[in-house]
């Protein structure tokens, strides 16, 4: 299916691209979340008419992002968590609690943002993790977990 995107998205393109994509990911994520629509003559010539109102929106979301990224760069997060003798936690801290403490400190992060490559921390340390607060900012934030008996 051929759309026309809405915003910029990773790995697919920038605002204005028209691009083929599978029917389900269209029908199913895009379209729904507004980040397409499809590419038929009238709906092209309706995005030309709204580019200006698009991209201006677009760059409002970017500097949000980059405002927000200014704070969390750098930043150390603590979190707590029942652990074993050998510094194995019982549990495991997943992006809701990675959320959840950046809240308390004051920067709200969707649980989405915050990237986890090898899943849920699962031992007591320091642990870098990415938070993509936008198509082009990824801040890296250290996740300190530690272990009470």
């Amino acid at each position: 299916m051929q759309v026309i995107l809405l915003e910029k998205i990773v790995n697919l393109g920038g605002l204005g691209d028209v691009v083929k994509v599978r029917d389900g990911f269209a029908r199913n994520f895009l379209i729904p979340h507004g980040k397409a629509k499809r590419a038929t003559p009238a709906n092209v010539a309706e995005f030309e008419r709204r580019r200006a109102e698009l991209e201006q929106a677009q760059a409002d979301a970017l500097a949000k992002a980059q405002e927000k990224a200014a704070k969390l760069e750098g930043l150390m997060v603590q979190i707590t968590q029942k652990a074993g003798v050998d510094g194995k936690l019982f549990g495991s801290v997943t992006n809701v609690d990675v959320s959840e403490a950046l809240k308390l400190q004051g920067v709200d992060v969707p649980k989405a943002a915050i990237r986890m490559p090898q899943g849920p921390l699962k031992v007591v340390g320091d642990h870098p993790l990415k938070v993509a607060l936008h198509a082009d900012i990824v801040v890296t934030v250290t996740v300190s977990v530690l272990g009470e008996q």
